[in-house]
């Protein structure tokens, strides 16, 4: 009787929560096809009836990117150039002249020349602005310039450039490019491994266990991971090289969604390389995604050290979606957690400010976590390292010098003085000097909250007609701004000069000669080695 009851019970429930996921799809599939109809309607009316001719194709495009723009970053629309592009990034080859290139204000330029490539044997050089390539000017072009330079092998492009004010001709013959994931490894002092893991495409793992077994093979006793600037990738890779230095079937990260099938596990799956060499793994603020997957489980799993700064809180796992014609759509489908349960995403994009701008979870806010050995850890902001160095973090003058270009553009004039040295470059106080005289010169104002509403100020006033009326007074606090931006330049003198002196060190010697003066040079990588040096310094981080 009591079974009876039960099921009598349940078969109702039963039935209504079908009815209740029946009717639930099938009013999400009603406003899908509702609002697709409307849209189709709006796009077909106003191409029809539009006063001039309008480009279909580019209008679609331009819309479907503006609407993922709505959900996050990552969520993203590619058409067939776009899918091309996005394949060579997760590959690490592809055929073209083997250069960073650029769009900046208007103007596309080489950002990095790459060391034997066909930019490199052409005499391109870091700075140059583009002006044509083939018959193709630059000027009014909107899309990708870079894909101009990709095609069939020993196919030569013509170009026209720009150089320090003279315009300039080249024929570069493509060539096939390889940009490796592990750009850089050597044994440093001490017995001490050094590996740099720039990006994490499909040969990530399989380079850095290349390195790591090289290393061994020289006597390193000790290795060093340097994820700084990596900006992540290939979430498999990411458990993969975890897997060097921890043990078969270890949770390394964990995927959640509200689509059920993306609620994943991902566990090692081979017999560890190293289960107790010393570790200790370097971020910054722009290590995100798999680079935090790998610090994150690095730390959670007690297996090694984490030094640095905070890293960047990507905690959103994307995947490639293939649509019709060539395109498809890059959607974010999860979050991803460490093996100790943490979220380490920073932004709310379902969250938005008065701005339009996601919201960043409080330090208040932060979930306390513990590691295998008990160890308290944190979610919410990225990795925290488990020593901070204060060189790893940028100051926000440093950071807008970089973004705005000032540094970069300052260090072409620089290059341009000396194009030959015989060691590594330095950059004097007079160097230094002469930069704050450019900022001026050039007009650059910092980005700051106050610069901002300046503008904004002087730009209503323009609207108002009211611009004579407050001219001294705008004068003044303008002059004011000026010496708390020449301040703020003073403060951060050293970090910038180090700025400055990085990207000489590009120019005359290549990524591979930053890297060079880097194990010499580098403070967060000595501290690296002294903390490994230090057993029961590096014994205790680890321990609860």
């Amino acid at each position: 009787m009591k079974h009876f009851f039960k099921r009598k019970i349940m078969i109702p429930v039963i039935a209504l929560i079908f009815l209740w996921v029946g009717v639930s799809f099938k009013n999400d599939f009603f406003e899908i096809a509702k609002q697709i109809e409307i849209f189709t309607g709006v796009f077909k009316t106003v191409n029809q009836n539009y006063v001039d001719e309008t480009n279909a194709g580019e209008m679609m495009d331009i819309a479907i990117k503006n609407m993922l723009k709505e959900l996050d970053p990552y969520t993203v629309f590619f058409n067939e150039q776009d899918v091309l592009k996005y394949k060579i990034n997760n590959t690490g080859e592809y055929t073209g002249i083997g250069a960073m290139v650029q769009r900046k204000d208007g103007k596309v330029y080489l950002k990095e020349i790459y060391k034997g490539f066909p930019a490199d044997k052409a005499g391109l050089k870091a700075g140059d602005e583009l002006l044509q390539i083939g018959d193709v000017t630059l000027k009014e072009y909107q899309d990708d310039a870079s894909q101009l330079l990709k095609g069939a092998k020993n196919t030569s492009v013509n170009i026209i450039y720009l150089r320090q004010g003279t315009t300039r001709k080249a024929s570069i013959v493509l060539n096939e490019v390889e940009i490796k994931a592990v750009p850089y490894y050597a044994l440093l002092k001490d017995k001490t491994g050094y590996i740099v893991l720039s990006k994490f495409n499909e040969k990530a793992s399989a380079e850095t266990k290349a390195a790591l077994l090289d290393l061994k093979q020289q006597g390193a006793t000790k290795i060093i991971l340097d994820l700084r600037g990596n900006p992540g990738g290939l979430l498999h890779e990411a458990v993969n090289i975890c897997n060097l230095f921890v043990a078969k079937n270890e949770l390394i990260v964990t995927t959640k969604s509200k689509n059920v099938k993306y609620n994943l596990e991902y566990r090692t799956k081979n017999e560890p390389n190293d289960l107790v060499i010393p570790l200790a793994v370097i971020v910054d603020g722009k290590s995100a995604s798999a680079s935090e997957i790998v610090a994150g489980a690095i730390q959670d799993l007690d297996r090694g050290v984490v030094l640095g700064s905070r890293s960047f809180g990507k905690g959103l796992v994307q995947r490639p979606l293939d649509l019709s014609y060539g395109t498809q759509v890059k959607v974010t489908i999860s979050r991803y957690y460490t093996p100790s349960g943490r979220c380490i995403q920073a932004l709310d994009y379902s969250k938005k400010d008065e701005n339009g701008k996601a919201t960043k979870k409080a330090q208040k806010e932060y979930n306390a976590f513990k590691t295998k050995a008990g160890r308290t850890v944190y979610d919410g902001g990225g990795v925290l390292p488990d020593i901070e160095i204060a060189s790893t973090k940028l100051a926000h003058t440093t950071e807008t010098l970089l973004k705005n270009e000032a540094i970069f553009n300052f260090a072409t004039q620089l290059y341009y003085k000396t194009p030959t040295v015989s060691e590594v470059p330095s950059v004097t106080d007079a160097d230094f000097l002469d930069f704050k005289s450019y900022i001026k010169q050039e007009k650059i104002v910092l980005d700051t909250e106050t610069s901002k509403a300046l503008k904004t100020v002087i730009e209503n006033a323009k609207k108002e007609q009211i611009e004579e009326q407050i001219t001294v007074a705008y004068k003044q606090l303008e002059t004011a701004l000026e010496k708390s931006q020449e301040a703020a330049l003073e403060k951060n003198k050293e970090q910038i000069k180090k700025q400055l002196q990085e990207e000489l060190i590009i120019r005359y010697q290549y990524r591979e000669g930053l890297y060079l003066y880097y194990t010499k040079n580098n403070p967060e990588i000595e501290q690296a080695i002294n903390l490994l040096n230090n057993t029961p310094q590096y014994q205790s981080i680890l321990k609860k």
